[in-house]
């Protein structure tokens, strides 16, 4: 028993590291490695301070950032007060949405740029216009990648007989 603990604590630690070589904050990593390995319904706010050894301010700068993306939700306890959350079943399809929006975004921004530049602006232009194509060429990527990632799913499922994964 205190082997498969030690088994993930060390997952936890670890997906706290990568997001931290990722520029992201490690308790981020660590919230949702903890709650990616839950099997209840919910963990509360609580929970998640007293099992990675965390501020409630850690935690609720954790929580809010990977709610954004959609990574983990907040779920409402009846008779409660308090926060509790889940992980997303679906954590890296969710994180291959969120960088559809980003590149999506990062190509609007390149495409204000080159409309708002004078023709006296080659260079400029020049560099701007392979910013926007280039995320325009990525975001496309992505979308296939994900419509790819969707059917990939269904026949895993279908092959095993279930939804579970």
């Amino acid at each position: 028993m205190a082997d498969d603990r030690a088994k993930l604590e060390f997952f936890v630690e670890e997906l706290g590291l990568l997001f931290e070589e990722m520029g992201e904050r490690r308790m981020n990593g660590r919230v949702l490695g903890y709650l990616m390995l839950s099997s209840d319904p919910h963990v509360s706010t609580a929970e998640l301070m007293q099992e990675l050894n965390a501020s409630a301010g850690s935690i609720s700068a954790a929580t809010r950032a990977l709610s954004a993306p959609g990574f983990i939700r907040r779920v409402s306890v009846p008779g409660s007060r308090g926060h509790f959350y889940r992980a997303d079943d679906d954590v890296w399809g969710a994180f291959l949405a969120t960088e559809h929006r980003y590149l999506y975004k990062r190509q609007r921004l390149a495409d204000e740029v080159v409309a708002a530049l004078g023709a006296e602006d080659d260079i400029v232009r020049r560099r701007m216009a392979n910013m926007r194509d280039y995320f325009n060429w990525l975001e496309a990527r992505h979308r296939t990648l994900g419509n790819e990632w969707e059917e990939y799913k269904r026949q895993r499922d279908a092959e095993r007989g279930d939804d579970a994964g």
